[in-house]
C-alpha cells in the first residue's frame, strides 16, 4: 500500500482498548440494497474497534483508526519463544487498556491513499449465519451468498453457489477473485469444503491452512532425494570421508541424548570428561542434516519453504521427510550417525580454553529423557561412564548458567500446557503444566553455549552473509501497564539494561504468595520485543545483540532436524572450516540472505500461533461437559473484562465485565485509568493486576452454529470471588452448578459412553459383538 504521513498534530495516541469477543459483534444481515449494505459493513467494523470516546468526534475518530488496529505478536527470548503465551489466545482484538501519555506526540500516523499489490490468498470460511436461516431455495439455480472468513480482518466475501444447504455448518475454502470498485466486498468462489465446523480434524485444517502452514505430504521429486538405500543406510567410511580424515570418529566417546519423553526426531546430543590436565572436554553433537539434505535440491527447496517443525498438540507437521527426521539423522542410541560437532575445552570454572569445530560420527551410548537423566544425576548408587558425565555436565551448566545470569541474561516464564491423549481417538483425557528438571537447564545452557560459539566463527569467515538471531530491546514504555499495578505493592522494575531487569525481577518477591514471581516473569515476557533472524550485512554490530539472553551475538545451530536456519548455519560452518567446501551465491548473497530470514521469521511466528490454536482447541475439548472451580491470578486488565491465568492448567481466559452483550448493558466494573484497575461504580470492588480470584471454567455448551461469527465453542470463565455485583456468580446459581457437577457427572459418562458405542456400531457394524 502506499501511505500519507499525516502531520504530527494528527498523530494519535495509543488508545485505551477493550477485548471484542469472538461473537460479540452482530453479523450484518444481507441486504439487497448496496448502500445499506455499505453502511451495515462499516458499522460492523468500526463496533471492532473499542469505543472509548462517546463523543461525535470520538465516534469519527474510532472509523478513522477501523483500519489502523492491529494486534502485537511479540515472540519472547530464545530459550522460552516457542513456547510463551500472548494475550492474543484469549480472544479476537486484544489490546490492554493502556495508559495515555498525555505528554507524548502519539504514534505515527497516516492514510492509506493507493492500494499497489493485494496480498490475497485462500481462506478458512463459512456461511453467513444471517443467509442459511433464511429457507430452502426456489430453485437449484446458483445463488449469491456472502461467507465469513476465519481470519476476521478480512470482509465478507460474496460467492455464487448451488450448495447453500451442504455448505450451511460447514468449514470451506473460497478464493477472491476481483473487488470491484462499486462493490463494498470483494467477489470470490468456492474451492473445496473441510468438514463440518467443531469437529476435531476440521478444526485442525482450518488452523494449518489460517496460520499458512505447509502440511501436504512430500511430492515425489522431494522423496527421490533421500538416499536410496532407504532405512538400510549405513555409515560407509570411505563415502563419508571418515577414511580421509575429513570426518573425525567419535564413536569411542561415551555419548548420550536427554530429550523429552516420545522424541524421536534427536537432534543433539553431548559428552563430558576430564582431561589429564584437569580440565574437562565438552562435545555438543548436533544431527548433520546436511549431509542428506543438498543445496538447491527438491528436497532442500522444500525445507526452506516449510522452514520449521510445527508441533501441535495431537501431530508434528515435518520440514524435512520422515526417513531423515526420525531415523537416518536423528542421533539415537547404539546406532553409527553422522553429526557436526562443537567440542570446547573448559576450565573448572565453566571457562572457554578453546573450541573447535568437526563434522564427525557418533555412536550415541544411550537416549534418556530429562528424567531419566535427572534421575541417574540423584541416584548415588550409579557410578557408571554416562551417569558420570551427566554429573560434569550438570556441575558445568550451573557455572554457565551463573555467569550468564549474572552477565544480565533473563530468566522468564511462559505457562506451558500437556496433554495426556487418549490412544484410539486422540482425545485429551488429563491437562497439566510440564514441569521443568534441573537437567532442562543443563541441555539449554550447552545448546546456548553451542550457538554462540558458532555465531561468532561464522561471522568471522562470513562477516557479510551470516545468518544470525537478534533481540531489540525493549522500549520502556512496553512495561508501563506493569510498573503502574507494581507501584501499590512496593516493587519497581528497573528496565535500563537486562541486568538491571533481571536483578529488579530476582528481588520481586512477596512472602504472602509464592506464585507471584513467577507471575511477574510471565507478565515481563508479554513486554519483550521479538527476537528475529537476520543478515549479518543488513545491520551494524551494535544490533546484533541478544537482549534476553546478554550476548553480543547468537544464532541457532543446534536443530537442524526441525528448523532451516540451522541448516544454512551448518554450511556456513562447514564453510568456514573446511578450505576445500564447495558452495554457491547462497551463502554470499545478503540479499538471499535476507529474502530467506524473513521467511524464516514470518514461518517461525505462524508455527508458534498454529501450536497455541492448538492448545486452544484442545483446551476446549477437554473441559467440554465439565465445570471447573479453580484459582487463577488476573493478568490483564482490558475496558471490557479482564484476563485470568489459571496456574494448575497454564490456560487463560477472560471475565467479562458485563453479562450481556446489548449494546445497553451496563458494566458492574468501569475502567480506572488513573488506577489501571477495573472498579464498581460504588467503588466498593475492584479487580487489579495480580489479584487473585476464583472462576469457573466451562466451554459453552450451546450449538456449534450458535457462536455466529466463529462457529466455535468457547472456554468461558465466571468469577466467584470476589464477590462483584452484577458480575459473579449468585449464591444460589454456584449452589446449583456445584450440585449439578456432583450428581450429574455420572449420568454425563453414560450419554457420552453411550453416544460412543451408537456411532462406533454405526460405523462398523460387523463388529457389533465386540463393541
Amino acid at each position: 500500500i502506499a501511505i500519507q504521513i499525516l502531520p504530527r498534530s494528527q498523530w494519535r495516541k495509543a488508545p485505551s482498548a477493550a477485548l471484542v469477543d469472538e461473537d460479540e459483534d452482530a453479523v450484518p444481515n444481507i441486504d439487497t440494497n448496496p448502500a445499506k449494505e455499505e453502511t451495515a459493513a462499516a458499522a460492523a467494523a468500526v463496533a471492532r474497534v473499542p469505543d472509548t470516546d462517546k463523543t461525535n468526534e470520538g465516534r469519527a475518530r474510532k472509523r478513522a483508526r477501523v483500519a489502523g488496529e492491529k494486534l502485537s505478536n511479540n515472540d519472547t527470548i530464545d530459550n522460552i519463544d516457542d513456547n510463551s503465551s500472548h494475550g492474543e489466545q484469549l480472544g479476537e482484538f486484544v489490546k490492554p487498556a493502556d495508559i495515555e501519555d498525555d505528554s507524548a506526540d502519539g504514534e505515527p500516523t497516516g492514510r492509506v491513499v493507493g492500494v499497489i499489490r493485494r496480498n490475497w490468498r485462500s481462506y478458512c470460511a463459512f456461511l453467513d449465519p444471517n443467509f442459511a436461516h433464511r429457507g430452502a431455495k426456489a430453485s437449484n439455480a446458483p445463488v449469491s451468498v456472502s461467507v465469513l472468513a476465519m481470519d476476521r480482518r478480512i470482509p465478507k466475501i460474496k460467492i455464487r453457489t448451488r450448495q447453500v444447504d451442504v455448505l450451511s455448518g460447514q468449514r470451506f475454502v473460497v478464493a477472491i477473485d476481483s473487488w470491484p470498485k462499486e462493490s463494498r466486498y470483494p467477489l470470490g468462489h468456492f474451492v473445496r469444503a473441510l468438514g463440518d465446523a467443531g469437529d476435531k480434524a476440521t478444526e485442525t485444517e482450518v488452523l494449518l491452512l489460517e496460520h499458512d502452514v505447509p502440511f501436504q505430504p512430500f511430492t515425489k521429486n522431494v522423496r527421490a532425494d533421500l538416499p536410496p538405500e532407504g532405512d538400510k543406510w549405513q555409515l560407509d567410511v570411505v563415502r563419508d570421508q571418515v577414511s580421509s580424515g575429513k570426518r573425525r570418529d567419535l564413536r569411542h566417546i561415551d555419548i548420550c541424548s536427554i530429550d523429552p519423553p516420545g522424541c524421536t526426531d534427536i537432534d543433539d546430543a553431548l559428552h563430558a570428561f576430564r582431561l589429564p590436565n584437569g580440565n574437562f572436554q565438552v562435545g555438543v553433537h548436533i544431527a548433520d542434516v546436511t549431509n542428506f539434505v543438498k543445496p538447491s535440491t527438491a528436497m532442500d527447496k522444500e525445507a526452506a519453504h516449510r522452514s520449521t517443525t510445527v508441533y501441535l498438540v495431537d501431530r508434528r507437521i515435518d520440514m524435512l521427510p520422515e526417513l531423515l527426521g526420525t531415523n537416518l539423522c536423528s542421533l539415537m542410541s547404539n546406532v553409527d550417525r553422522l553429526a557436526f560437532s562443537c567440542i570446547w575445552e573448559l576450565d573448572e570454572d565453566a571457562t572457554i580454553v578453546n573450541v573447535t569445530f568437526h563434522k564427525s560420527v557418533i555412536h550415541s551410548k544411550a537416549s534418556l529423557t530429562y528424567e531419566e537423566a535427572q534421575n541417574r544425576i540423584d541416584d548415588p548408587s550409579q557410578n557408571d561412564p554416562i551417569t558420570n558425565n551427566i554429573r560434569d555436565l550438570n556441575m558445568l551448566a550451573k557455572k554457565l548458567r551463573k555467569r550468564r545470569i549474572e552477565a544480565g541474561a533473563l530468566t522468564l516464564s511462559s505457562p506451558e500446557v500437556r496433554f495426556r491423549l487418549e490412544n484410539d481417538s486422540q482425545d485429551p483425557v488429563d491437562v497439566e503444566m510440564k514441569a521443568l528438571k534441573e537437567t532442562n537447564a543443563l541441555v539449554e545452557e550447552f545448546m546456548l553455549l553451542a550457538n554462540i560459539s558458532v555465531a561468532g566463527k561464522i561471522y568471522e569467515h562470513f562477516p557479510d552473509s551470516a545468518l544470525l538471531r537478534r533481540h531489540p530491546e525493549p522500549p520502556a514504555q512496553n512495561f508501563d501497564n506493569l510498573q503502574h499495578a507494581l507501584k501499590p505493592l512496593g516493587i519497581q522494575l528497573e528496565t535500563g539494561s537486562s541486568l538491571a531487569l533481571a536483578q529488579s525481577l530476582d528481588r520481586a518477591v512477596l512472602a504472602s504468595d509464592p506464585y507471584f514471581n513467577n507471575l511477574l516473569r510471565i507478565l515481563t515476557t508479554r513486554c519483550m520485543m521479538q527476537a528475529q533472524y537476520f543478515c549479518s550485512g543488513s545491520c551494524t554490530p551494535e544490533e546484533f545483540r541478544h537482549y534476553g539472553l546478554a550476548t553480543g551475538i547468537y544464532t541457532h545451530f543446534t536443530s537442524p532436524i526441525r528448523r532451516y536456519a540451522d541448516v544454512m548455519v551448518h554450511r556456513l560452518l562447514h564453510a568456514s572450516i573446511d578450505r576445500d567446501a564447495v558452495y554457491g551465491s547462497e551463502l554470499t548473497d545478503k540479499i538471499k540472505m535476507n529474502e530467506q530470514s524473513e521467511v524464516l521469521n514470518h514461518r517461525h511466528r505462524m508455527a508458534q500461533q498454529a501450536g497455541r490454536s492448538s492448545v486452544e482447541l484442545y483446551t476446549n475439548l477437554f473441559f467440554k461437559g465439565k465445570m471447573v472451580e479453580e484459582e487463577g491470578y488476573v493478568t490483564q486488565i482490558l475496558q471490557n473484562g479482564f484476563g485470568v491465568l489459571i496456574p494448575s492448567y497454564g490456560i487463560e481466559g477472560v471475565v467479562y465485565t458485563t453479562a450481556s452483550k446489548e449494546a445497553t448493558a451496563v458494566a458492574a466494573l468501569d475502567y480506572d485509568k488513573e488506577l489501571h484497575a477495573l472498579v464498581s461504580p460504588d467503588k466498593q470492588s475492584e479487580i487489579r493486576l495480580f489479584q487473585r480470584v476464583r472462576v469457573i471454567l466451562q466451554v459453552d455448551d450451546k450449538p456449534v452454529s450458535a457462536n455466529v461469527s466463529s462457529m466455535r465453542r468457547k472456554l468461558s470463565l465466571r468469577l466467584i470471588e470476589p464477590v462483584v455485583a452484577g458480575l459473579s456468580i449468585e449464591a444460589d446459581e454456584l449452589k446449583a452448578l456445584r450440585a449439578t457437577k456432583k450428581n450429574g457427572t455420572g449420568a454425563v459418562a453414560k450419554e457420552e459412553e453411550d453416544s460412543k458405542i451408537v456411532e462406533l456400531v454405526a460405523k462398523h457394524p460387523e463388529q457389533i459383538q465386540t463393541i
